[in-house]
């Protein structure tokens, strides 16, 4: 039989056990002041919480004058408004005989404006629906779902003005546009 043997540690691997060894020896220090902290926390007197302030009760009021009129009662100036709105708009109403057109389907913000044609000296407007479909339109067309009718057609834009109701049972005219999307 052969003699084993001894194993000679390199001094490298000399100093890498030596630090290693160092290394966890503080870390177990450090967990025992953390350690000591919690407990310390933990043995501390409760601090206690804040009472919820008392809540004032509500006081009413009742309205006592019942013969004079209600401060809160708007019919008297709603009557005064749909009368001067209906004065001041009563040659303006949609035109209900007019045959509705393929565009009056869809609202304003829903189509797109992809381009612009000329044919026989009139300028068209190329006009995208939801359905990816192109329609052309021109001056005196009706677009969208209040009575767009086309005033104008540029190159940049369709302008055009709307009949729309006034909330008091009566009707406006409001103006508008389609810009053409890029």
């Amino acid at each position: 039989m052969k003699p084993r043997a001894a194993y000679k540690l390199s001094p490298i691997l000399m100093a890498v056990l030596i630090s290693l060894t160092t290394l966890f020896a503080g870390c177990s220090r450090e967990l025992r002041d953390l350690e000591d902290y919690a407990e310390e926390v933990k043995s501390r007197e409760p601090l206690g919480i804040d009472p919820i302030p008392e809540v004032k009760p509500y006081k009413s009021y009742k309205y006592q004058v019942s013969n004079q009129r209600n401060p809160f009662d708007a019919s008297i100036f709603e009557a005064k408004i749909v009368q001067k709105i209906r004065k001041s708009n009563s040659g303006i109403s949609p035109d209900s005989n007019r045959t509705p057109e393929f565009l009056e389907n869809y609202p304003l913000d829903a189509l797109r404006m992809v381009g612009t044609l000329e044919q026989r000296g009139g300028l068209w407007a190329l006009i995208q629906t939801p359905e990816k479909t192109i329609q052309r339109i021109s001056s005196g067309n009706y677009v969208g779902q209040n009575n767009g009718k086309v005033l104008a057609v540029s190159d940049a834009r369709i302008t055009l003005e709307e009949i729309i109701p006034d909330g008091f049972g009566g009707w406006r005219k409001r103006d508008g546009s389609i810009a053409l999307s890029e």
